[in-house]
């Protein structure tokens, strides 16, 4: 095999980010984006490793059954919405496939454990998202860029209007650009760390309709912002907070830690499983909105509370996952590592009238090994920790503190398969995995379990 060959494949299978896989008849893999399974394709290969390859699709010679047009235009730039050329029940399947796959071959747990996936209604396949994160810059020609970065890369795929961001959010993105547009000079240059605006970064409460304008800026001010932001004001209504949040730090994280209140107030507020919460910029909050009540909702069957129980919340963020279940229990701790959401988190408890929870700013680790100091013995735990999933000391502090159920929520199955089988092995046994589709049309699915101590 070698680079620039066409071949003749058939898909049979897709990876986990959403490529499809096909067998050249050496055995050789290839990895190609945007088929599915079911393709016959010719394809390109553009990348020859010792055991497989990577291609991209010359020509579709026989269409898969669950193909369909793809409504957006940069899906296949951007990387972003992998399934736009399958149909949802398509995608479904692969995700309720790729929660089965990790379950059984990495955790080593019986596959009928895992139940069926809950995905998005009809009409919330588009459209969902509540945050947006927008890199600004400028092409090879010196035109104003504003989109998302291509798939494995910092190369910004242009897009005026992302179909899983509200309208709301196309219209600002819009005002910005014809603003920057005036104003070139005020972009920054990642490479010379020169030049003031980074991202444009929009929140919106779903249910109050608030928005949210932050401009990330390298530095606390920009030449003309007052020029934008009064044009922002004066266009929009929904508009109920606008910050420049300072990242003067050589780096790719897109915020940095400060936030400077332009108009109105720091938050904005939303309304989930029927309470109030603050958002803050920095303040982690459950992207999908209507597809986080059904996985909240999930979680509360599993944690199966009365009103007796204590129930620590590691990783709790503003509080969403607890505080919902906060009525239903005796006590509510819950613990987060950022202060901010901390802080949301207590604003956010006592703008619900919920007294019996106390919030602890710490890592999760630690703060676990402190409760078990105080004597806190926790009947319910729940964890819904970053990407990375738990570390090892951990899961051996939570055995120790011997909750009744785990309720464990994850955004990556196969750190979540490696955790439950070190759960399985330390007196705890997986009784259901239920996943849900929190980002239709991407890669990503969330999945929740249930672990019960032996």
């Amino acid at each position: 095999m070698n680079k620039n060959d066409i071949i003749r494949l058939s898909i049979t299978d897709m990876t986990v980010d959403g490529s499809g896989v096909g067998k050249c008849s050496d055995g050789t893999v290839v990895f190609v984006p945007d088929t599915a399974v079911g393709d016959v394709i010719d394809a390109k290969i553009l990348k020859v490793k010792k055991t497989l390859c990577y291609g991209k699709i010359e020509n579709i010679i026989e269409p898969s059954k669950d193909r369909v047009e793809p409504k957006c235009k940069v899906s296949t730039r951007c990387g972003g919405c992998v399934y736009r050329h399958i149909s949802y029940d398509a995608e479904l399947k692969i995700k309720q496939k790729k929660v089965y796959d990790a379950v059984t071959r990495i955790g080593k747990i019986d596959g009928q454990k895992v139940k069926s996936i809950i995905g998005a209604d009809d009409n919330r396949i588009d459209r969902y998202r509540n945050k947006a994160q927008i890199p600004v810059g400028l092409d090879k020609n010196g035109e104003v860029e504003m989109g998302f970065y291509s798939r494995h890369s910092h190369r910004i795929a242009n897009c005026d209007d992302c179909l899983l961001s509200p309208e709301i959010f196309t219209r600002i993105s819009q005002t910005f650009k014809e603003f920057i547009q005036k104003y070139p000079n005020l972009i920054y240059n990642e490479e010379k760390h020169l030049g003031k605006i980074r991202h444009l970064y929009l929140r919106i409460g779903e249910s109050t309709n608030e928005v949210m304008v932050c401009v990330v800026v390298n530095g606390k001010s920009f030449d003309h912002q007052d020029e934008l932001f009064n044009s922002i004001i004066e266009k929009y209504s929904e508009v109920k907070s606008i910050i420049i949040n300072v990242n003067k730090a050589k780096t790719n994280v897109i915020l940095g830690t400060e936030n400077i209140v332009v108009y109105s107030k720091e938050s904005i507020k939303d309304v989930l499983c029927g309470l109030e919460f603050e958002l803050s910029p920095l303040a982690f909050y459950q992207v999908n909105r209507e597809q986080a009540q059904k996985l909240y909702q999930k979680a509360k069957e599993y944690a199966a509370l009365s009103g007796d129980e204590v129930l620590v919340d590691l990783y709790c963020g503003t509080g969403t996952i607890g505080l919902t279940m906060a009525k239903d229990c005796k006590e509510l701790i819950g613990v987060e590592i950022v202060n901010k959401a901390i802080e949301n988190a207590k604003i956010n408890a006592k703008n619900n009238g919920v007294k019996n929870a106390r919030f602890i700013c710490a890592d999760a680790e630690k703060a676990a090994i402190d409760l078990k100091k105080e004597g806190i013995t926790p009947d319910v735990i729940i964890v819904d920790p970053p990407r990375k999933g738990l570390t090892k000391k951990l899961v051996d502090t939570i055995v120790e503190m011997a909750p009744k159920r785990v309720v464990y929520v994850s955004c990556d199955s196969a750190t979540l398969s490696r955790d439950l089988k070190q759960f399985e092995e330390n007196k705890y046994s997986v009784k259901e995995i239920t996943p849900v589709d929190l980002f239709p049309r991407t890669s990503h699915v969330e999945a929740v379990c249930l672990l019960s101590r032996k």
